[in-house]
């Protein structure tokens, strides 16, 4: 029995935002000094994004005509927990639709009436009857279809969507599983001038991602399910966390991080690579989750990899920022984009980071169909 990626969909938020002008926000909300802010500036300089996009339009306005933050030079009271949850409410639907419909317009033959499974990824926002409910309604899906949520598992919570839709289709071959990451990260910022709060602020962003699995492969090209490995780094535990505190989620992202997954990376590889006939030397096609600029190096460092391998990665870092979990399918979609026949049967290596400190690895390959005769 056999599973396949068969599609990806994306779809980001109106308000584009260049990095360097998020910067100038964070610096005035935090109140920086000239020196301050110049050290802030060149943290965002070098993080290797150039742009994010967000729901929320204040971080292209000049502070008094904010429409979420307060218009106080403190952005005092600071939104609660409630008030950013609406914020997610009102916006992560139509995120995760406009995601879902971008998904099926990259594959013929199926229908929103023939998906059978729907599983929700997010991190960002919660609530009940939740996303999974609203999407069923707002896309028009059968009433019966098998809903799952994935929460608040943080940057490689899309891996244990695949599992989970790859354990449902080699179940049932007639299943027809979409799952949706949706990260709405930016109604998180925090007023904390803490070195982590910094690096997290200048990282995130808000997208999502859907795909589409079954137990066959699609007409064109897809992606086939073959091995996963998760490993923990307990090491990590205190460097990469996510709590809710009282005015939103709060990020903890170490300056640690990169060298903890410098340690880990190549035994997760081989473990991943154990019994099947694939060696890290024949690996061409990446798919990395882009935590950061330095995750990525020094995971080329490790493998051997060159910046060209990274390149999809180092692309979705540059355009949307770090989107959670949404992330690594961005990667993977812009690596299916690049796909041509050529490639028949070339092994994919994916990975993916977050809270525990876990590393979550999968290897694919790729499936063109046969040729029209």
């Amino acid at each position: 029995m056999k599973s396949y990626i068969c599609a990806i969909g994306t779809a980001n938020p109106p308000h584009k935002i260049p990095q360097m002008q998020v910067a100038d926000f964070m610096a005035a909300a935090l109140q920086f000094d000239e020196q301050q802010a110049r050290k802030l500036k060149a943290l965002y300089r070098v993080s290797g994004i150039g742009q994010r996009y967000s729901v929320l339009e204040d971080y292209t306005r000049p502070n008094g005509a904010f429409t979420f933050y307060p218009n106080t030079p403190d952005l005092e009271p600071f939104p609660t927990v409630q008030q950013r949850m609406e914020l997610y409410k009102q916006h992560a639907v139509e995120l995760s639709e406009n995601a879902v419909r971008n998904c099926l317009s990259h594959t013929s033959g199926v229908a929103l009436q023939d998906l059978t499974h729907l599983i929700t990824v997010s991190c960002t926002g919660m609530y009940a009857p939740g996303l999974d409910i609203e999407l069923v309604e707002r896309l028009g899906l059968a009433s019966n279809v098998q809903r799952t949520a994935v929460n608040f598992m943080g940057c490689y919570a899309a891996f244990n969507a695949i599992k989970l839709a790859d354990a449902i289709c080699k179940a049932d071959t007639k299943a027809k599983v979409m799952l949706v990451c949706t990260e709405i990260c930016t109604i998180h910022f925090q007023k904390h001038a803490e070195p982590d709060h910094l690096v997290s602020n200048a990282l995130f962003g808000d997208g999502a991602a859907a795909v589409l699995m079954q137990g066959q492969p699609c007409q064109e090209v897809s992606l086939e399910l073959q091995s996963f490995h998760c490993d923990l780094a307990p090491a990590g535990k205190r460097e990469m966390a996510w709590h809710i505190g009282d005015t939103g989620f709060e990020m903890t992202l170490s300056s640690y991080v990169p060298d903890l997954i410098k340690s880990g990376i190549r035994q997760l590889t081989d473990r991943l690579l154990q019994g099947l006939k694939t060696t890290i030397s024949e690996i061409k096609l990446y798919a990395i989750h882009p935590g950061g600029r330095r995750i990525l190096e020094v995971i080329e460092q490790e493998l051997g990899m060159t910046r060209n391998d990274n390149r999809f990665a180092y692309q979705v870092l540059q355009e949307f920022g770090n989107m959670s979990s949404a992330t690594v399918l961005f990667v993977l979609k812009a690596l299916m984009e690049s796909l041509t026949r050529a490639e028949q049967n070339e092994p994919v290596l994916s990975f993916a980071f977050g809270p525990g400190l876990t590393l979550e690895s999968m290897l694919l390959k790729v499936h063109y169909a046969e040729a029209a005769v």
